[in-house]
């Protein structure tokens, strides 16, 4: 026990990332049941079509933020220059500019995005929904501070509490408003009450407006791959809800997304780890540097993909009976999808690790290659499956794409030496196995969606 308490004292590197790793997971598993919970009550309050509406409407939302990432986030965590006043005063400003910005470019949008999809209500929703994003805009870069030095107790806190607190207020007003603006105002609450917190208890540098010619260079310059980047992973991570949204109808897409939802809970855990630690991780200790840092970056692939692919295989294994038993008979059909989605996102878990090697090293170029590699082929594997396929040949689409994408990866991951040729087999043959045995007990239902495809 004491050895154990041992690897999470003290200020050296590995007792920060433990303590973030078990901060990170914690966090996260609070934050997954809580939206379970909340899940669980709104289905039962809202229609299916509350859920489609919404899931179009976070589409469009998280387009805008993307679109229009500059990379303020990544570039305080790796440049040498994170904990420089005039620095971060500078990446603040440009973050709270780019919020209002968003906003403006949301409110004109909104009449065409109604026009697109069929839903007139998209025309006064979407403004309403991005203030989300001004808000956002306003957050403290302490919150990049604590992420660039693994401190993450406070941040881990605060979220839950936001979460909870945005959980509470959809609940109350769907029961009140039977309508989607509960979802819509909720999120509102949630932003606000998380900018007040993050401002209240976060320690550290006080941002305020300033703008500093070099800082401002150093951070377009990184940015502008980051920018790129991030279209291109919204590409890649939204595709198949603005595919689906335009194919499916609003309910089947609203079941869709429940059944999404349920099966990326490994995935999402993965992506949360990773980001927040393996910048400090990989700049710290490169593993192209010595022996020993590749060492210690393997036993953490080891740690972090065996448990995701844990997780999969699980969702992969009970996916219909507990949409079943969670949900009632209009959302049954998620469970098949749980499967399917847990099953497809084993690639992705396998090369979970390695792309944040090339931030920490500063090329945001080549971190901009993977992603629109990734983005292209993704869209285009998803648009022929649905044509020649329907939802099914969508689905299955996820995990082929991945598998496509990997010789890209393993370019990316050589060039920062980070490769593990070892991991990669050794979860590729689990993950092989994880897959076949799940979809052989679930057979007849991949069939019957099929056929309903």
């Amino acid at each position: 026990m004491r050895r154990i308490t041992a690897l999470f004292q003290g200020s050296n590197l590995r007792a920060r990332a433990m303590r973030s790793s078990f901060l990170t997971v914690g966090g996260f598993g609070a934050s997954q049941m809580i939206r379970l919970a909340s899940n669980l009550i709104l289905t039962r309050l809202l229609f299916p079509e509350a859920f489609g509406m919404m899931a179009l409407v976070m589409v469009f939302i998280q387009g805008l933020y993307q679109f229009s990432d500059v990379g303020v986030g990544p570039a305080i965590m790796q440049s040498k220059r994170g904990d420089d006043p005039r620095f971060l005063n500078t990446a603040w400003t440009i973050q709270a500019g780019r919020g209002v910005l968003l906003w403006l470019v949301a409110s004109v949008l909104a009449y065409p995005m109604a026009l697109l999809y069929g839903e007139p209500q998209l025309m006064q929703i979407l403004p309403v929904a991005a203030l989300t994003l001004v808000i956002q805009g306003f957050n403290p870069t302490r919150l990049m501070l604590a992420n660039r030095h693994l401190q993450l107790g406070r941040v881990t806190t605060i979220d839950i509490v936001t979460q909870l607190t945005g959980i509470v207020s959809a609940v109350v007003l769907a029961y009140l408003t039977q309508s989607v603006w509960a979802l819509v105002f909720s999120s509102i609450i949630s932003c606000l009450v998380q900018l007040f917190l993050f401002w209240i208890y976060l320690v550290g540098h006080r941002d305020r407006f300033e703008w500093e010619k070099p800082a401002a260079h150093e951070l377009i310059n990184f940015g502008k791959w980051i920018f790129l980047s991030t279209v291109a992973g919204f590409l890649f991570n939204q595709s198949d809800k603005m595919l689906l949204g335009a194919y499916l109808p609003l309910d089947q897409f609203g079941v869709y997304n429940i059944g999404f939802f349920l099966a990326s809970f490994p995935l999402l855990l993965g992506i949360s780890v990773t980001h927040k630690l393996l910048i400090p991780l990989y700049r710290e200790r490169p593993p192209r540097e010595s022996a020993a840092n590749f060492a210690a970056l393997r036993k953490m692939r080891f740690v972090v993909s065996g448990g995701l692919l844990f997780g999969v295989a699980i969702l992969a294994f009970i996916g219909v009976p507990l949409a079943e038993f969670l949900y009632d008979p209009r959302y049954h059909e998620a469970g098949i999808i749980v499967v399917i989605i847990a099953c497809m996102q084993v690639p992705q878990i396998i090369v979970l690790t390695y792309d944040q090697a090339a931030l920490a090293a500063g090329d945001s170029r080549r971190f901009f290659v993977l992603a629109a590699t990734r983005a292209v082929i993704m869209l285009g594997a998803m648009f022929l499956a649905l044509e020649m396929f329907g939802l099914i040949g969508a689905l299955f689409s996820i995990g082929i794409a991945m598998a496509v994408i990997y010789p890209v990866v393993v370019w990316l991951a050589r060039r920062m030496g980070a490769w593990d040729p070892l991991h990669d087999l050794t979860f590729a043959v689990l993950g092989a196995g994880v897959i076949a045995a799940a979809l052989w007990l679930n057979w007849d239902g991949v069939v019957q969606l099929a056929a309903s495809s």
